[in-house]
């Protein structure tokens, strides 16, 4: 047993955890989860639901899981009669006041006082009425609106807007059974990261209004991914209800963004429901762009780019304008298409990021909103891109051939060829030799490389319209046979194997929370 744990026992399991594990984690390493409605493992500890009340031997009553410390040898039961009936008593309380609003609200199904009640509660209860009557629906900002006659004061959403983003607008107003959460008369609830209380939130008490009535729960497909609005690369999980993104929430991911996300993160998503897609692949004959299968198209590209490359050595060259958003696996891939796989080629790459303000979340140390508005910046110049599209600009005016990755400002060229890869089809790449569609990143597996350089996974959580498909597989094809990946792992896996800084590194480690691209590139593993 490593030196410095501490052992306990719970419910008959044995576990060995750090000093100052609090009870009700250390449960967690015998598999019991105790009910609970206040603790949040993200914010600060306030005992006040009394909902996670267990028997600890030698105690002369019943504790408090999330506000109480390990000890050497400790015995914990969770199901002792004592403990399961005090949590009865307290969902009975609950339920007093509690309306009826399973049928309409939008926390059924994710609802904890629904799992615990089902899991811990009575059959029935000794009150006939629902005393409580507060205003239906209060307006608490731009994205949250509060439903006092739900709330079971369990303060998570005043822990985390006084200690965690450090604005504190709510409180718990008034007490007794008249007690509800208020808002600061001259505040609103428009903080950066104020959606998080929508999340934290256990029951249906405060209700993202982007999300109103949209889906239930039971209706949702989930997929783990990782927000493109910024180089932070929160990890989210996508919510999809027939094959349309309707909902992002925080995944969390203690090395990256914790618990939460942003609402710029949380609210950027509808692009990926975009209906005016390119669906098939196009190619120019007799000056326009017509629609073709996909082995016609890539016939064609392929010709196209051996063309070019004997023009290189006299003064042609290539140029690839990628987007940070596509995939670290799609640019290794477009530079490796245009520059072989030594760059014997001579080529230029670069690429171009949205700016915007930072906004940190005050409580949780190196988590923001970036400036740099794009989830791969790290991982392009990683790949040898450059941040910054001009000089490449120049160069495209008399390049052999010109491909463009999923960018919607496609450059001017002389009497080079132009390949455009895109999601949808920009007026200014009407001009293209050869337009591939290609799959956005909900409909799509790959890989990013957030500012601190830890590369993480994403995963389809929708398929692709039509024909389009993803950029790794339409840029491996584009390669000699041997050469071209069969799935987005072994797309990664060359990439490890060829570029130093993510040596070492394999698709399948990464797992859902990703990995370090190592000390060779600054990063620690």
């Amino acid at each position: 047993m490593p030196d410095g744990l501490i052992n306990l026992t719970v419910d008959g399991v044995p576990v060995s955890v750090a000093p100052g594990t609090l009870v009700i984690e250390a449960a967690k390493q015998a598999g019991v989860l105790v009910p609970h409605y206040c603790y949040h493992p993200g914010l600060p500890v306030a005992g006040v639901c009394r909902m996670c009340l267990v028997e600890i031997e030698k105690a002369p009553k019943l504790q408090i899981a999330c506000a109480t410390p390990v000890t050497e040898g400790m015995i914990v039961r969770t199901q002792s009669s004592q403990a399961k009936d005090a949590r009865q008593s307290v969902l009975e309380f609950l339920l007093i006041n509690h309306p009826l609003d399973c049928p309409i609200c939008d926390q059924a199904g994710e609802c904890e006082l629904q799992d615990f009640v089902f899991q811990e509660g009575r059959a029935g209860t000794r009150y006939a009425e629902y005393p409580k009557r507060f205003n239906p629906v209060e307006d608490f900002g731009p994205d949250v609106l509060y439903v006092a006659n739900r709330c079971i004061l369990c303060t998570r959403c005043v822990r985390f807007m006084e200690d965690v983003a450090q604005e504190p607008v709510l409180n718990v107003s008034e007490r007794g059974d008249r007690a509800y959460i208020g808002i600061h008369p001259d505040a609103r609830l428009d903080h950066p990261w104020a959606g998080n209380v929508v999340d934290l939130c256990p029951v249906g008490s405060l209700l993202s209004k982007d999300f109103l009535h949209k889906a239930r729960a039971w209706e949702l497909d989930k997929s783990a991914s990782v927000c493109t609005g910024c180089t932070q690369g929160c990890n989210v999980t996508l919510d999809v209800r027939d094959n349309v993104i309707v909902r992002v929430r925080p995944r969390p991911n203690l090395e990256v963004n914790r618990y939460f996300i942003c609402d710029h993160g949380r609210m950027s998503y509808r692009w990926m429901n975009r209906g005016d897609r390119i669906e098939a692949p196009l190619v120019k004959q007799d000056g326009e762009l017509r629609a073709v299968d996909w082995d016609e198209a890539l016939d064609r590209a392929r010709a196209l780019l051996r063309g070019t490359r004997g023009r290189r050595g006299r003064g042609g060259a290539a140029v690839a304008i990628v987007s940070p958003k596509a995939s670290t696996e799609a640019l290794f891939l477009a530079r490796r298409v245009l520059a072989g796989k030594e760059r014997e080629h001579e080529w230029t790459g670069a690429f171009q990021v949205t700016m915007g303000e930072e906004a940190p979340l005050a409580g949780v140390p190196n988590l923001a909103l970036r400036p740099e508005r794009a989830p791969n910046v790290k991982g392009a110049e990683l790949l040898g891109y450059t941040n910054g599209v001009s000089s490449a600009l120049r160069v495209a005016q008399t390049a052999a051939v010109v491909l463009v990755l999923d960018e919607p400002d496609v450059p001017a060229h002389g009497a080079g060829a132009l390949i455009y890869l895109g999601v949808t089809l920009p007026e200014s790449a009407r001009g293209a030799d050869i337009v591939l569609p290609i799959a956005n990143v909900a409909e799509e597996e790959g890989t990013f490389v957030n500012r601190d350089g830890r590369v993480q996974r994403y995963f389809p959580a929708k398929p692709a319209p039509g024909m389009a498909r993803p950029a790794w597989w339409a840029l491996g094809e584009l390669l000699e046979a041997p050469d071209r990946p069969g799935s987005a792992a072994e797309a990664f896996d060359l990439l490890a194997g060829t570029v130093d800084a993510f040596a070492g590194l394999s698709y399948a480690a990464l797992g859902v929370t990703g990995k370090g691209i190592g000390q060779g590139a600054g990063v620690p593993a």
